[in-house]
């Protein structure tokens, strides 16, 4: 329940729910990998409706070129679950966390540079 939760609060905000959930299931929840990122794509998707409605009625979409996203995702996408069921439970475990791991990173970097910009546009020293 607090999986769902979690992954729900944080997916209707556009941050990536699996982000969350994936993890919560496999950690706290016992989850074998696989199945925990297949149960993570099958709620993403009323997640993903909703989060849409709630985003058009607030007039947060911007529709110019998305098919060059699109595309590609699709077929990635395919690449991906053909890729999935090649590979062991553990590895697709190693390979998520340390997507997590680089994404940690990468967010880290970007917060520090974005508060530093603001800190330097309004003239403070530290």
């Amino acid at each position: 329940m607090f999986a769902g939760l979690a992954g729900g609060i944080l997916g209707g905000m556009g941050m990536g729910g699996g982000t969350v959930l994936i993890p919560i299931l496999t950690i706290f929840c016992g989850v074998e990998q696989h199945l925990a990122q297949s149960a993570n794509l099958i709620t993403f998707l009323p997640m993903a409706i909703f989060s849409l409605q709630v985003h058009a009625k607030h007039g947060l979409l911007d529709t110019r070129g998305i098919g060059y996203i699109i595309l590609p995702a699709l077929v990635l996408s395919v690449a991906g679950g053909l890729l999935v069921n090649r590979i062991g439970g553990e590895a697709l475990q190693k390979g998520f966390g340390i997507f997590l791991c680089l994404l940690s990173v990468w967010q880290f970097i970007s917060a520090s540079k974005s508060i530093a910009a603001k800190k330097r546009e309004d003239g403070a020293l530290f």
